[in-house]
């Protein structure tokens, strides 16, 4: 039988270099590192290997179409499948002299666009019982509250579609680039509205595999909690290894578990996603 393996994205440091440790500790197949730098990912490998642990590297761009096809090749030549994918790269503006227009797009690109072609591309070859885990954040709720009413009304929808909710991302990003997005009824925070993305693609992702018969293919979004890393300006009060607890969590969820499936969970418990 074909070893299991699990993939943590943008994983060379922080929240997802955390997450692969406690991943080499529990799960009972390979721990795949990726990063978009070589250099970087094989060095924070040779850190964990330094402690005894034995996790894999591959180089991973989820903004280069080309370099998640390879991995998916990669995946699906040497294991025959994937059994893990916590989706944790994101970005996140800190300077302000950037101009809003090109954070927008930017920061769906990664956090929201290409994390869902990431999906799109590996979701064909996740084995029976796989687990999905997409890191989203406390701001997709803080951002939500701060959304126009009927905005809220369409994130919050049970029913919304992912041509929905793609097309709701790219307008704040059509808007963003006139500096009309908070007219529109978006948040005023790129970030904040990425990770609503994240949020509400899980629950879609969750409704699309049940539909599709798969068999026992969990997908939760989750927030690591409020972490000092780069992504929140060193400003978090948590370690990461005190951050990759709950997306662990949801990676590791035991076999035909029936809840939580395509929710938002924050500190191990589900988190209210509505108006």
């Amino acid at each position: 039988m074909a070893r299991r393996v699990a993939v943590v994205t943008g994983s060379n440091k922080g929240v997802g270099f955390a997450t692969v440790r406690s991943l080499c500790k529990q799960f009972d197949g390979d721990v795949i590192l990726t990063a978009r730098d070589e250099g970087r990912g094989q060095a924070a490998v040779k850190e964990l290997q330094g402690e005894g642990l034995q996790p894999k590297f591959h180089l991973l761009d989820i903004n280069d179409h080309n370099s998640v096809i390879r991995l998916r090749d990669f995946l699906q030549q040497t294991y025959g499948g994937l059994d893990i994918l916590v989706n944790n790269a994101a970005i996140v503006f800190h300077d302000d002299t950037v101009p809003f227009a090109r954070q927008a797009d930017e920061t769906t690109k990664t956090n929201f666009f290409n994390t869902l072609d990431v999906c799109n591309v590996l979701f064909p070859i996740l084995r029976p019982h796989a687990r999905v885990v997409n890191v989203s954040s406390m701001a997709s709720q803080m951002g939500l509250a701060r959304c126009s009413e009927t905005l809220r009304a369409r994130f919050t929808d049970p029913t919304i579609t992912m041509e929905e909710l793609t097309s709701l991302i790219k307008r704040f990003v059509e808007l963003a680039q006139e500096g009309k997005h908070t007219e529109g009824g978006y948040c005023g925070s790129s970030y904040y509205l990425s990770k609503i993305g994240v949020t509400v693609m899980s629950m879609i992702q969750q409704r699309e595999l049940d539909a599709s018969g798969a068999e026992d293919i969990v997908v939760n979004a989750c927030c690591p909690g409020y972490v000092d890393t780069e992504l929140s300006n060193r400003k978090g009060t948590l370690t990461i290894d005190e951050g990759a607890v709950t997306p662990v969590y949801c990676a590791l969820l035991p076999p035909n578990v029936t809840s939580p499936r395509g929710k938002f969970i924050r500190e191990l418990k589900i988190a209210e996603w509505k108006m």
